[in-house]
């Protein structure tokens, strides 16, 4: 894979992703949408969906990692560490993408909240938020979840015939799917630093009205954690298989 296939390949995907994702938590909860508090389990099938399409549009391409941790996790374990920064500027930017994608899909709804008797904050949209603030607790749930993640997409690789059938993207859009449902409910599984800070930019750098904060306090723990969950996964599988 060309390096440019690679950025271009990462962008694509992961803008897919992110406007699925987005697209779902926006639809559940904007004033005036036709999805308004349709619910979690329909937010956790938006996100699993977002990771099949955007994972199998950029596997030709770059083979579709979409996730920095992912991309960590990957690179301790083959030792291939020279095309990791293509990888994560692609994912980045392809984040930045697709939030912005996804503010012009709901353009309307979000214009809606400029009324101050409907205003609601849209944080929650582009980015996650804990539902107790708690440093050590976000961190180790970022980080147990992200091993969930990673370390499963680096155990698929052994299944014979996974990768080559293209059935190892869907297995894993549906391991998305369950971790959301079993750990999202005290962070909102960031479990991607790609995911959460790309859009977290873009939500701080667009004309929303009423917006809120976008919580640059909390921003490092859904970065720091899935690094870390990313980089022990690939530990993890090195010394067990």
């Amino acid at each position: 894979m060309s390096n440019g296939d690679i950025f271009l390949g990462e962008v694509i995907g992961t803008a897919i992703l992110i406007l699925f994702g987005a697209g779902v938590v926006a639809a559940v909860l904007l004033n005036f949408s036709k999805a308004k508090d349709a619910g979690w389990i329909v937010i956790a099938f938006g996100w699993g969906f977002g990771v099949m399409a955007g994972a199998y549009t950029a596997a030709p391409l770059s083979g579709g990692q979409l996730n920095p941790a992912v991309t960590i996790g990957i690179a301790i374990d083959t030792g291939v560490w020279d095309k990791v920064h293509i990888y994560i500027a692609g994912q980045i930017v392809g984040a930045m993408l697709g939030a912005v994608l996804c503010w012009l899909v709901y353009y309307a709804q979000f214009q809606a909240n400029a009324d101050e008797k409907i205003a609601q904050p849209t944080l929650g949209i582009f980015s996650t938020a804990p539902a107790i603030r708690n440093t050590v607790a976000n961190l180790m749930t970022e980080i147990i979840a992200t091993v969930a993640l990673v370390l499963p997409i680096l155990a698929f690789g052994l299944t014979k015939g996974l990768g080559v059938s293209g059935t190892a993207i869907l297995i894993v859009s549906f391991l998305v799917v369950g971790i959301g449902l079993s750990l999202g409910g005290p962070t909102g599984y960031a479990i991607n630093p790609a995911r959460d800070l790309g859009p977290r930019i873009i939500h701080a750098l667009l004309p929303i009205p009423n917006k809120g904060t976008s919580d640059w306090g909390y921003a490092w723990i859904p970065v720091v954690g899935p690094l870390i969950g990313g980089a022990l996964s690939g530990v993890i599988f090195n010394a067990a298989f």
